[in-house]
């Protein structure tokens, strides 16, 4: 029988991670979670003779008090606290004896820092979800149901494989109030986003940590950038809107004026850019990044980065001091490639590359190209390839660069683009996906109301989305934006944009094409399956959280929490709804007609959702758009002269010039 332990006190924040967390689900917006630092984490564990990865404790601020129905033996690792067991001390990063009913009490924090770790011989046996036992809070799985622990949980130990031994002095990481973080180019740098001001800016500039951080991302205050655009163009009225790509965890995100770095819960799609990005090696320190600690960024060559392999004096984590000779210098473009469609290969992080195709338009053409690059890459399957991720018109791939280096990468990304087809060739199964659509619904007016009275009363889009969506797009009523949306049949173009499957979608016919910004700064929540409109591209939020599309409604979930069985309009073994490709329609429902559809989805029933499948072929929507080119056009520059009409009244208001 295993052993077990059981929870006197649950500390702050308390969940079950494991290492490397939950790898290969990034591109339909499942996040890897794990050991926020995986570092201290992973340190812990070779202490105890456990595999490096082997499931364990995360909390923040203040540890747990335990107790365990047999001897034990754990190590306490992370930000400094005190570690008793029945009132006796003992040191953190070393092993401790902890008898069968004695209290192992972790207290609360004593020196810089954040988060602290658990780790127990033999580790901790939970269920695993999509092939891990890390804990996804925001999704409601992974780890302990889902959840972080509360007293009174009992979890199962594993059997104890290894001796134990302890962590060298040398290789515990330093932790400090103020940090420098070691940071690649890109992928979004100048000039193309930034000045080069902006740039200098950066990397000159002392950021402090906002106290509203957490795993998503830590939030930073300062400077405001200049912006080497004025606008976003089909992607958001604000210039840090691009269209929506793949992002690295690690990645300095501009959510309008507002800098976030993103954590191991973060988003993994999403239309906003990112000039820098922190090493691998450098991630774990984002785990012990406090509010009001000060953070210098420091570039580096990506070559250069340390492995984040090495848990030892190779790491460089013991050293304060990030010591550097200067970035790539390439703006974190690592080339370009001319032809009928024209490629960039942007750098973010050591472990990314983003493969982007032609100009910055909403072109399926495109979408078709980073389709054909994912479907190659995704058959060869070489050694190191971890995540394929498609966004709107690229592509990222991500590495373990110790195992397949960036520069071996792009010899193959090379190979491959001169032999994929051409992108009007390109047929795919394509469903169409006919959903119901509260709108304007209670929930997404309450969210709305709730950023009025804690972010910001005075945004444009306040206190009603869809009157501003109207503004935006010159149409003379809000029933022309009710008739616009349900008359649209919007193309799946990418998944996860705000998480668990959420897709990130446009109407196929341009003249659907509602054209917004997003919101700045973001909302701090969304209700579960609310639905937006962000630049030129529909959401449907997989879950709640924040967010920063402008809202038309709500509709049934997209995400199957009752994952693996087969329920309702969800497959077996696949609990996102969508797919790329598919083509989804509205039909609309009131309120409490939506609500009981969502309790027939929660119990395994249809949820009103219905299918069929089909095709979409990229020439016959082309010769589509080549018959309708005149009336496209027509609605374009109404659309456009509208567009403006709004930048310019933001501009007079001083919209621009509003502080992060």
């Amino acid at each position: 029988m295993n052993a077990k332990l059981t929870i006197a006190r649950p500390g702050m924040l308390t969940t079950v991670q494991d290492y490397p967390g939950r790898v290969g689900y990034w591109q339909i917006g499942v996040p890897p979670s794990g050991p926020m630092d995986d570092l201290s984490f992973r340190l812990g564990n070779t202490a105890l003779g456990n595999p490096e990865g082997a499931p364990g404790i995360e909390c923040a601020m203040a540890g747990p008090a335990m107790t365990f129905d047999e001897d034990t033996t754990v190590c306490v690792t992370g930000a400094p606290v005190s570690v008793t067991v029945d009132g006796i001390a003992h040191g953190q990063w070393r092993p401790v004896f902890v008898p069968a009913g004695a209290v192992l009490d972790v207290g609360t924090l004593s020196g810089p820092g954040l988060r602290i770790y658990v780790l127990v011989q033999g580790g901790i046996e939970t269920d695993d979800y999509l092939g891990s036992a890390s804990t996804f809070t925001l999704g409601r799985f992974g780890g302990h149901e889902g959840r972080t622990l509360r007293a009174g949980d009992v979890l199962k130990l594993g059997q104890a494989t290894g001796a134990a031994g302890g962590v060298p002095a040398e290789h515990v990481p330093a932790i400090h109030t103020c940090w420098e973080l070691a940071v690649t180019e890109g992928p979004h740098g100048a000039p193309e986003f930034f000045t080069r001001s902006d740039i200098d800016t950066l990397y000159a500039t002392e950021y402090e940590v906002h106290f509203n951080s957490d795993r998503t991302g830590v939030r930073l205050i300062g400077p405001k950038p200049d912006w080497a655009r004025t606008t976003g163009g089909e992607a958001g009225l604000h210039p840090s809107n691009i269209h929506d790509n793949a992002y690295s965890i690690g990645a300095l995100d501009f959510t309008g004026d507002t800098p976030i770095l993103l954590g191991p819960d973060g988003p993994s799609l999403g239309g906003f850019v990112c000039p820098i990005t922190v090493v691998s090696a450098d991630r774990w320190k984002l785990g012990q990044l406090a509010p009001g600690n000060k953070i210098r960024f420091v570039p580096v060559r990506a070559e250069r980065a340390a492995s984040r392999r090495d848990l030892g004096v190779s790491r460089r984590a013991s050293n304060s001091v990030v010591h550097s000779s200067g970035g790539d210098g390439d703006d974190g473009v690592i080339a370009r490639r001319d032809g009928d469609t024209a490629v960039t290969y942007r750098r973010s992080g050591d472990d990314n590359v983003l493969v982007e195709y032609g100009d910055m338009n909403l072109d399926l053409a495109l979408r078709a190209r980073a389709h054909a690059l994912h479907q190659r890459l995704e058959a060869e399957k070489p050694a190191g390839l971890l995540d394929l991720t498609p966004g709107i018109r690229s592509l990222q791939v991500r590495v373990d660069p110790d195992v397949l280096p960036v520069g071996k990468l792009m010899g193959m990304l090379a190979e491959a683009e001169d032999t994929l087809p051409a992108a009007n060739e390109l047929v795919v199964p394509s469903r169409t996906v006919r959903m119901p659509l509260s709108w304007d619904d209670p929930a997404t007016r309450e969210a709305i109301q709730r950023y009025m009275h804690g972010v910001r009363a005075d945004a444009p889009w306040c206190p009603w989305n869809i009157e501003f969506i109207r503004r935006m797009n010159g149409l003379e009523s809000v029933n022309d934006v009710f008739d616009t949306v349900f008359g649209a049949e919007y193309m799946v173009l990418g998944l996860g944009d705000v998480y668990l499957g959420a897709p990130v979608a446009t109407p196929l016919d341009p003249r659907h094409r509602l054209v917004t910004t997003k919101y700045n700064p973001a909302r701090t929540w969304t209700p579960e399956n609310a639905v937006g409109i962000g630049g030129a591209y529909l959401c449907i939020y997989g879950m709640e959280g924040p967010g920063g599309y402008q809202f038309v409604g709500r509709t049934t979930q997209v995400w199957n929490h009752r994952h693996p069985a087969k329920s309702g309009p969800f497959e077996e073994g696949t609990p996102w709804l969508l797919r790329f490709f598919d083509r989804i329609s509205w039909y609309p429902v009131e309120p409490e007609e939506l609500m009981d559809l969502r309790a027939d989805t929660a119990a395994g029933r249809g949820g009103g959702v219905e299918i069929e499948d089909g095709s979409f072929s990229l020439a016959e929507h082309e010769e589509f758009l080549a018959s309708n080119s005149r009336s496209i056009e027509e609605f374009r520059a109404m659309q456009s002269v509208a567009f403006g009409a709004e930048r310019q009244r933001w501009s007079d208001a001083g919209e621009f010039a509003l502080p992060g």
